[in-house]
């Protein structure tokens, strides 16, 4: 099925300039995807390697395809000037990136191949294999990966918070990066998510830069078109003694702070704070918002955020309208229960949840709105295309934010006297 407006696939790429009035210094597709060619294409502008924009572009045929993309960009980013670059850590704190997983051993051999080529000087990889049906997720790190130092631990309780949770016990790193098994990372990924830890001590968590690994159907496009999960291309700094302007709702807009496919914990502050609430996330009555609990429960603990742009992972998105659906009820339904968790876990947060109940409702309102064509541009904010957002989609986010609490309610009830790892010494 294609919704109305869609048209079809986008090229993805990444457009590395030497400068942006600067000579092109390469032009690659998308990890893993086709060399991009004439017709529609987004590009990842990078300045010297340095992620500064995306670009959505009209290639026409016999163009020479990389100038006509740095022409485009040096259009579309008009008057961006870049912020000073701080001179990087000398050596980023220990790391422990951990991947939840459960019988996608396809997509997970691709997201590991990445993981182990990063550039970060002291890192492990762990692998939860969360209430596993087969064993193909075993097998695979076990026979493929082991030797390269990749572990394989195993969860039984269902739920991405559970699955989390379980690599938190077993992780030796000071710094604890999350990821998914459909996504593959930038070679900087995990040092530059945790170069941040080493200069701010009071720093908690930080999340970075996720942007589409493919834009070949009309749902990874839709749902690129309602936001994705990329969160700009400009530092943002969250500190509970100082709220932002911007954000009335902080810190209850969690999912301003970034998304769990690519965040990072202090380990002594995320343990601090319980972990993730495993009544929460993918494979719950809950359908998610353990990322959004984390966030919040960080900040309201006292500990800053950051979000860096140059920290970038590429995520597959889902394929099909069935996918998009489920994700469009699943963010719904997460968000309103990650809010219940809050509740129940910190009571003392209700007044200030309560104060701010007219304005979350409107923003609640407004993120799940239909868009005519026109309103929302895809992808990116440079976007020169736009296609709406279906009513359809609307409604099933609207639901999924009613259903939230009694979700998050009946997985709590299914976890009841469940301990956190690190507690039980398991």
């Amino acid at each position: 099925m294609r919704p109305q407006g869609v048209g079809g696939g986008i090229s993805v790429g990444e457009l590395d300039l030497d400068g942006l009035d600067g000579d092109v210094l390469s032009l690659t597709p998308a990890p893993g995807g086709p060399p991009v060619g004439p017709g529609e294409v987004y590009v990842l502008v990078r300045l010297r390697g340095r992620p500064v924009g995306t670009v959505l572009g009209q290639v026409r045929q016999g163009d020479d395809v990389a100038e006509a993309l740095a022409t485009e960009a040096r259009k579309q980013l008009t008057g961006f000037v870049p912020e000073e670059r701080l001179a990087p850590a000398p050596r980023p704190p220990s790391a422990s990136v951990i991947v939840a997983t459960r019988e996608r051993a396809g997509q997970l051999a691709r997201a590991l191949d990445s993981l182990l080529d990063q550039d970060h000087p002291d890192y492990e990889i762990l692998v939860v294999d969360n209430n596993p049906a087969t064993d193909q997720t075993r097998e695979l790190v076990e026979g493929r990966y082991a030797a390269l130092g990749v572990r394989y631990v195993v969860e039984p309780v269902p739920g991405l918070a559970a699955a989390h949770n379980r690599g938190v016990a077993a992780a030796h790193g000071e710094i604890l990066a999350f990821t998914d098994d459909d996504v593959i990372a930038d070679r900087r990924w995990l040092s530059c998510l945790a170069a941040p830890f080493a200069d701010d001590p009071r720093l908690g968590c930080a999340t970075g830069l996720i942007l589409p690994a493919r834009l070949t159907t009309p749902a990874q496009i839709l749902l690129e078109s309602h936001g994705g999960f990329t969160k700009g291309f400009a530092p943002r700094h969250f500190d509970p003694r100082r709220p932002p302007a911007d954000e009335p709702l902080f810190p209850f807009t969690a999912g301003r702070f970034g998304s769990g496919a690519n965040m990072a914990f202090r380990a002594g502050v995320l343990r601090s704070v319980g972990g993730f609430d495993p009544a929460t996330g993918t494979g719950t009555p809950a359908r998610g918002g353990d990322d959004l609990y984390a966030f919040a429960r960080v900040v309201a603990a006292g500990h800053r955020l950051s979000y860096t742009p140059e920290a970038l992972v590429w995520h597959h998105h889902r394929e099909t309208w069935q996918d998009l659906e489920n994700q469009a009820y699943g963010y719904g339904a997460g968000l309103t229960a990650y809010l219940t968790a809050i509740i129940v876990r910190r009571p003392a947060l209700l007044p200030a949840l309560l104060a701010r109940v007219p304005r979350g409702l409107a923003h609640a309102l407004a993120i799940s709105a239909h868009r005519d064509a026109g309103e929302q541009s895809v992808p990116g904010e440079h976007g020169s295309q736009s296609y709406p957002w279906p009513r359809s989609l609307s409604r099933l986010e609207r639901r999924g934010m009613l259903y939230g609490p009694l979700g998050y309610l009946r997985a709590r009830r299914r976890v009841r006297g469940h301990r956190l790892p690190w507690e039980t010494g398991r």
